[in-house]
């Protein structure tokens, strides 16, 4: 997950909802707006204090998004969990504690829970801006979760996955795994059809695993002028040229 976006926005919202804080009981207010202070300048622990002291005299749904904010930033994710739950508990409405609950999800490796909270923000929030992200986080939790489906040997599963990511948003990654996933499947034509898809992309990292997969698939439905092409395209890059000069050297 976007990391650096979230942090953005968690800030975005602190100063919102420290203007609207004076909604809250005084005494939660004050606690609430000290807490809030601790969290900007780092110091989670007193943060946490403060936060939980104004939960004492009020339940309110910005005090648990806070909260969850700063757990999350403790690395506490069973516990960032559970402030953002209590926080959508009490504002069903509330959007970025979705994206909070998806982001803490989403680190714990609960990449189908991501999705449905990742979705719920989509849906709520009416920034276009915002609304883009959340696609784009549904789509990083999908090719996630197809990684651990082709890992248990689901293959089905991995390719429908990697599909529903890029309704959401056109992931290289998402591509290269398919072109993986279909290789290994035997879909010779789908894996090359997968690879040019990274490979017509202005921008990405990942055209050497393209140009190598793609090398395979035509090595395997014997059109070696081909294979040998796109491995020497894929041995530009670092990360494949040992494995390149091993199937070059099988082609010979």
């Amino acid at each position: 997950m976007n990391k650096k976006f979230f942090f953005a926005l968690s800030l975005v919202f602190l100063m919102l909802l420290n203007l609207k804080a004076q909604e809250m009981p005084p005494e939660a207010a004050k606690a609430y707006n000290e807490g809030n202070k601790f969290l900007k300048a780092g110091n989670y622990e007193e943060a946490v204090k403060m936060y939980n002291e104004a939960l004492k005299t009020s339940k309110d749904y910005r005090i648990y998004y806070q909260l969850g904010v700063t757990y999350k930033k403790q690395n506490k994710l069973d516990l960032a969990e559970q402030a953002f739950r209590q926080s959508i508990e009490q504002n069903p409405n509330f959007d970025i504690a979705y994206n909070g609950l998806g982001g803490t999800y989403f680190q714990e490796g609960k990449y189908q829970e991501a999705i449905e909270s990742f979705k719920k923000f989509e849906q709520l929030t009416k920034q276009k801006s915002l609304k883009e992200q959340a696609q784009l986080n549904i789509a990083r939790s999908y090719v996630k979760l197809a990684e651990v489906n082709k890992k248990d040997g689901n293959y089905q599963k991995a390719i429908e996955n990697l599909n529903e990511a890029i309704k959401f948003n056109k992931l290289d990654a998402a591509y290269v795994l398919l072109a993986t996933t279909y290789y290994e499947t035997g879909d010779y034509d789908k894996a090359i059809e997968s690879a040019d898809q990274v490979l017509n992309m202005k921008t990405t990292n990942l055209k050497g695993a393209a140009y190598y997969y793609k090398g395979l698939a035509f090595k395997q439905k014997n059109d070696i002028t081909k294979a040998k092409e796109n491995f020497e395209l894929a041995k530009r890059d670092p990360q494949y040229k040992r494995l390149v000069e091993y199937e070059l050297k099988l082609l010979k």
